[in-house]
Order: structure tokens, then C-alpha cells, then sequence
């Protein structure tokens, strides 16, 4: 054999056993790793249901991150813009027009129409649509309950109240003043600012009406002698009545949380997670309040309430669109989220509402949480969430309300107030692709 074919030979043959040894082949499949932005959960939440996906998985590793809700809304659209952003990451309802141009619909494999529907509640079919598509799946739901402080009903022989008249006149009874006049015992948390989730109280009573809260000073002509009516600027009256007229709360009063939560207040209305304040309160002040949870009151013959929480998206960017997709359809499902509610009742009095239909029965009659279940099928959401940090939707319209709320209480017309912030609520739902 020639030296110079020889010397050929023996270069390829080192070039193959270099590339076989050095180098080694790529695995047929790689793991793949899903980063989780979560929120209000600890890791220890999702330890096991990570690691029963991950054994049937076994080429997939879950990352869950827990975040702080200060600036999160803010840290993670400027993750998700520049491309860098979680695979899954929490977000609240009412954000998706905030976010929705970074959100991966859910595939029809996953939830089609007619089984998101039929599975969720109707307030995830109203909020959790971007261009048609639902982007968003719900492992919690919450809204509002009213609180009420049992020992003083008892004391003063009063039944909880059903509706906004029953409440009214409670309210009036349970409030007690000093000598001065200063109110000692409030009988009811409504008609100012310094209620904690005043904007989901007054949107709610708002809906409850018939206003709309896009435009909240429209008017109808209406009634047997065809006066005008105007159910935004009626709702925002009566809201406003507890302090101006009633004064059964205050501006001096501390915040309704604090209140409630060391006997000073009758009547508080709060989402389910306050619970764990007022138990904090409790311990630290080490007093015995009694305290029940029921449905808010409503209108005569009506039956509206009010949503607000959080969901699970993925980023549209992902390169793990469809194993993001699956993990959540996993976390959804019957068996995996009661398994969550036990390993988060193992840490707290409670673990987040099902947002599942089929799983009502089993906290219907729940002390904590059985009302919000209870409201869940004729719950409705809309941009006056409070508590969202968001910087955004929610706050900007909630600024515009709470100056409405405060030009009343200092003795302006309702209508003409909400004109005006009809006006501002229509330029941010403009920012937001919401209006024309």
C-alpha cells in the first residue's frame, strides 16, 4: 500500500476515534427543564406533585420560583418582552390585556371550549379570553365574603343580614360611640378609601345595579313616571352612605382588617386569604374573636357577586409550549389539585378554593371558604381589583374611582363625579386595546 494512502487511512481512522471518544453523540432526548414563576405558595406546595410529574416524566424537570407580588407584574412582562421569561408563571385574572400578546393559548388537547367551559367557572370564561383564545388556567378561585363578628350579633340579639337594607339597618344597630360622638364599635367597613378592598366592594355593588362600569355615569329614562335612572351613581350614593349619613365608619377609622380583627368592627367584607391575617391578629393581640363567613347581600331578587384571582399561563415564546401545557392540565385536574388542598392545609387553616365545578361539594359547608364556593357560579370580575400590585389596569382605574369615592364624601353630586371619571376610566381602557 502506498505510505501516502497508508498515512490517509490512519489520519481518518484517528479523526473517527476522536470524534467517537472525545465527543460524545447527542442522547436521543435531552431533559427538558419548565420554570415555574409562582406566587403566595411555598416550594414545599408543589414538592410532591412536581415529583409524581417528573416520574412520569422522566426526561422533564420542573423548576418552581417562588416570587414576591411587589413589582412581579412589572418583572415579568419585561421577562416575558425580551424573550427571557418563566415557561409558566402566575398571573391574575384580570391582567390579560396587559398580557395577553405574551400568552400561549390553551391547546384544544389540553381544555377545548366546550370543557374549559363546563369545568370552570363562568368568571374564567368572562376573563381569561385574548383574541377568542382562553390563555389562562384557574387552580384557585376567590371574591368576596362578608365577615361578621358572631359575639356582637349575639349580644345584640341580630341575625346576619341577607341584603343591603337588612345590612344597613344592622350596621346602624351594632354601632356604638363615645361621649363625643366617636364611633367606639363600627357597625359596618364601607363608604370610604380606608376600607381595605373598597374597589371590589363598590364594583360589585355597582354590578350588582345594573351600571356599567366602563361608562358609570350612563342613564336610562325608565320607570312608571319615566324618571332617569342612573344605577353607577346610585350605587355610588348608597355606597357612600355608611360614612356621610349613617356614620357607621369614618376616616379616622384604622384600616377594616385591623378593625375587625381586634373586635372594633361588626361587619368586614375580604377575600378568603384574609382569614389568615385576622388569625394573625388574633394571636398577636391574643383576643377571642368569633367570627362566621357568608354570601355578600344582594338586591332584591338578584344574585351577583364578585372574583378576583389568580391564574397559571405559559409564554408564547417557550420552546416547552406543549409540556407547559401539559403539566398545568395535570395540576388541574380533580386528583392533583385536592392533593394541593391537603399539602396546603397541612401549613394554613386552608389551601386555595377549587376552581373546579366538580370539586364544589367538597367545600360547600367549609367554615373558611364554603361561601366563596357558594358564589363562585354567578361571580363576575372587572378592573377594580384590589391587592394586584399590578401598577397597571387595576390601579389606574382604581386611582379614578377612589376620586370619585372622595368627591362624594366631600359633598359633590355622584353623576356629575362620575363623569368625570368615566372619562379617565375610558382613556385607560383605551391604553389597553379595551375600547375604541
Amino acid at each position: 500500500m502506498p505510505v501516502l494512502l497508508l498515512g490517509a487511512l490512519l489520519f481518518s481512522g484517528l479523526v473517527y476515534l476522536l470524534i467517537k471518544v472525545v465527543i460524545p453523540r447527542s442522547p436521543i432526548s435531552q431533559t427538558k427543564t419548565l420554570t415555574y414563576w409562582g406566587l403566595f405558595e411555598p416550594d414545599s406546595v408543589y414538592l410532591q406533585a412536581i415529583a409524581d410529574f417528573e416520574k412520569d416524566h422522566p426526561k422533564v424537570k420542573v423548576q418552581y420560583n417562588y416570587s414576591t407580588l411587589k413589582e412581579y407584574r412589572e418583572r415579568l412582562q419585561n421577562a416575558l418582552s425580551s424573550g427571557s421569561g418563566p415557561d409558566i408563571f402566575r398571573i391574575h385574572q384580570s391582567w390579560v390585556p396587559m398580557l395577553g400578546k405574551y400568552l400561549s393559548p390553551v391547546p384544544p388537547n389540553v381544555y377545548d371550549t366546550a370543557s374549559f367551559e363546563e369545568i370552570f367557572y363562568p368568571s374564567a370564561k368572562d376573563s381569561l379570553k385574548y383574541q377568542g383564545q382562553y390563555i389562562a388556567i384557574p387552580l384557585e378561585f376567590d371574591g368576596l365574603g362578608l365577615y361578621y363578628n358572631e359575639g356582637l350579633f349575639k349580644s345584640a340579639g341580630k341575625t346576619p343580614p341577607k341584603n343591603w337594607i337588612e345590612l344597613r339597618e344592622t350596621a346602624g344597630a351594632l354601632t356604638t360611640r363615645d361621649q363625643q360622638g366617636k364611633i367606639q364599635i363600627a357597625g359596618v367597613a364601607l363608604g370610604a378609601v380606608n376600607v381595605d378592598h373598597w374597589s371590589d366592594i363598590l364594583g360589585m355593588m355597582m354590578l350588582q345595579n345594573g351600571a356599567d362600569l366602563s361608562n358609570p355615569a350612563a342613564c336610562s329614562q325608565g320607570g312608571a313616571i319615566g324618571e332617569k335612572i342612573c344605577p353607577g351613581a346610585d350605587a355610588l350614593s348608597f355606597f357612600t352612605l355608611f360614612t356621610k349619613t349613617d356614620r357607621v365608619w369614618d376616616e379616622t377609622m384604622p384600616s377594616s382588617t385591623y378593625a375587625f380583627s381586634t373586635g372594633k368592627l361588626a361587619m368586614y367584607f375580604g377575600p378568603s386569604w384574609r382569614v389568615f391575617d385576622i388569625e394573625n391578629f388574633k394571636k398577636e393581640y391574643k383576643t377571642n374573636l368569633d367570627y362566621k363567613i357568608i354570601p355578600v347581600p344582594q338586591l332584591q331578587d338578584g344574585n351577583l357577586n364578585w372574583a378576583s384571582y389568580w391564574v397559571e399561563a405559559v409564554s408564547k415564546t417557550s420552546p416547552n409550549q406543549a409540556l407547559a401545557w401539559e403539566f398545568l392540565k395535570y395540576l388541574s385536574s380533580r386528583e392533583t389539585m385536592q392533593k394541593l388542598y391537603q399539602t396546603e392545609s397541612s401549613l394554613r387553616l386552608f389551601g386555595e378554593p377549587y376552581s373546579r365545578v366538580d370539586l364544589a361539594e367538597n367545600l360547600r359547608s367549609q367554615p373558611y371558604v364554603g361561601a366563596y364556593i357558594q358564589q363562585a357560579p354567578t361571580a363576575k370580575n372587572w378592573y377594580l381589583s384590589s391587592e394586584t400590585k399590578d401598577n397597571g389596569i387595576n390601579d389606574q382605574i382604581i386611582k379614578y374611582y377612589e376620586d370619585a369615592v372622595n368627591a362624594v364624601n366631600d359633598g359633590e353630586e355622584p353623576l356629575g363625579v362620575l363623569t368625570t371619571t368615566g372619562q379617565g376610566v375610558m382613556q385607560v381602557l383605551r391604553q389597553y386595546g379595551l375600547s375604541k
